[in-house]
């Protein structure tokens, strides 16, 4: 499948299809060089000394467009050359096409194309009045000409009135359809675990003809996960929500290939995309999102993606694939790091006055190194402080927080805490991971431990009497 050059400059020329100005039945109208901008046809100059072009309406005295509700004849008042002058660039291939029609019978037509002045014949159009004849051709613009002149230049005319003959419909000549796609990702990051990336893609039309059959496709990028039901056309044809079902709107996920598929362009449907016009016509061209989540796997690393579109330039005789790629688009994602406590304790029940030994240790189930690292874990007030012994780190009474430092993915830290139980009753006590990185799970965060103190033995009553 081709892939386009660097876009030349776009040719395309304009009111191709005589849409403007609107007329009622048929009138006789100024060229776009006279100064009645009101009335005048744009695009459009004639050789006749008039300046005067003639418009029909579909339908009047029984002929229907080609194309559209205009057309134009080319014998207005007198044989003349209706024709367009536009900026080239050496080399380019050019388009061209045009449904010509006779009135009163075969009427006969000549197209010119060349630099001002010196145009040359490029073929000769016969058509009689009963249906419209296509052409279509290509046009290679030679060295050193900036400037090309596309003409149609009357030969001869059924019933030999001057003024009468040779209908034109649904003309073009230019560039081929260039797509182009800018992405961006929504909000640009450093992002988190668990945050929702939108990804927005525009597809312009920098070229001279319509893209057709315009189809983009998006990879779902490793490391994050579709967002259901956020497939949206934002801007151009058909813009709304659309399903994540196949065949029954323009866009869809699919799971298989784990990828969206937005059908694009006017007349797209489920199952094809449609046309896009280019920037002279549709500025903004077509715009589309979708979201993902960012997944664990993604942790400290790299999102990377790139939409492609497929799309056909059918302005020759057979169809052209082409596709176009936007840019690829980074999106840092910062470190996570899933802390997971455990606590126990030697003995669950002791006496007053003996010693409560605690056992904690946190674990760095990963993807990444966690920093900052801290256990916080007071002693009650049933408690007195007795030693710790952190490995590593160290663990600080007053405030009851263990300050472990930096933990490696799979590393775990340990902590040894003694305490002198000073009063009876039920204790529980827990301990509270943290670090710097973003946790995925803290549900295994904390632990929590419950010691009994029964009070100390009964001591003999000295008063009692001896057995």
């Amino acid at each position: 499948m081709a892939t386009p050059p660097v876009a030349p400059l776009r040719v395309a020329l304009v009111n191709g299809s005589y849409e403007e100005p609107t007329v009622n039945g048929m009138a006789f109208l100024p060229d776009a060089s006279q100064t009645q901008a009101s009335n005048r046809v744009p695009g459009w100059l004639t050789t006749a000394s008039d300046h005067m072009i003639e418009l029909w309406q579909s339908g009047f005295q029984g002929v229907p467009a080609a194309e559209g509700n205009q057309f134009a004849e080319l014998n207005a008042n007198e044989v003349s050359t209706l024709y367009q002058d536009l900026p080239t660039t050496p080399g380019t291939t050019l388009y061209w096409r045009l449904y010509h029609r006779g009135r009163q019978g075969d009427d006969t037509m000549a197209l010119d194309i060349g630099a001002p002045g010196s145009t040359v014949e490029q073929r000769r159009f016969t058509d009689g009045n009963t249906a419209w004849g296509y052409y279509t051709g290509t046009y290679v613009v030679p060295a050193g000409q900036m400037l090309t002149r596309f003409a149609f230049r009357s030969v001869a005319a059924a019933g030999g009135n001057r003024s009468v003959g040779n209908f034109l419909d649904g003309i073009f000549f230019g560039t081929a359809p260039y797509v182009t796609l800018d992405k961006v990702a929504i909000p640009v990051g450093p992002l988190k675990v668990g945050d929702v990336v939108t990804y927005r893609i525009t597809a312009k039309n920098e070229g001279g003809g319509a893209a057709e059959s315009l189809v983009l496709t998006d990879v779902i990028p490793d490391g994050t996960t579709y967002l259901p039901g956020s497939l949206r056309i934002v801007d151009g044809p058909n813009a709304g929500v659309k399903t994540d079902a196949e065949d029954d709107d323009q866009a869809a996920y699919d799971p298989e290939a784990n990828q969206v598929v937005f059908h694009l362009g006017n007349d797209a449907s489920g199952t094809q995309g449609g046309s896009l016009p280019n920037t002279e016509t549709l500025p903004a061209g077509t715009t589309v999102e979708y979201r993902v989540t960012i997944d664990l796997a993604a942790a400290g690393q790299q999102i990377s993606n790139t939409a492609t579109a497929t799309y056909e330039n059918r302005l020759g005789e057979t169809p052209e694939p082409l596709t176009a790629t936007s840019s690829e688009q980074i999106t840092e994602v910062k470190p996570a790091a899933d802390l997971t406590v455990a606590k126990a304790a030697d003995a669950t029940t002791v006496t007053v006055g003996q010693t409560v030994t605690y056992r904690i240790a946190v674990h760095n189930a990963g993807p990444n190194a966690a920093t900052g690292v801290t256990v916080t874990d007071p002693l009650p007030d049933s408690l007195t402080f007795l030693s710790a012994d952190a490995t590593p780190g160290t663990y600080d009474p007053a405030t009851g927080q263990w300050t472990v430092g930096d933990l490696a993915n799979g590393a775990t830290a340990t902590l040894v805490l003694r305490a002198k139980a000073t009063k009876p009753g039920r204790i529980t006590n827990t301990a509270t991971a943290a670090g710097n990185e973003k946790d995925p799970d803290t549900t295994n965060n904390t632990d929590i431990v419950t010691v009994c103190v029964e009070p100390p033995p009964a001591c003999c009553d000295p008063c009692s009497p001896a057995e």
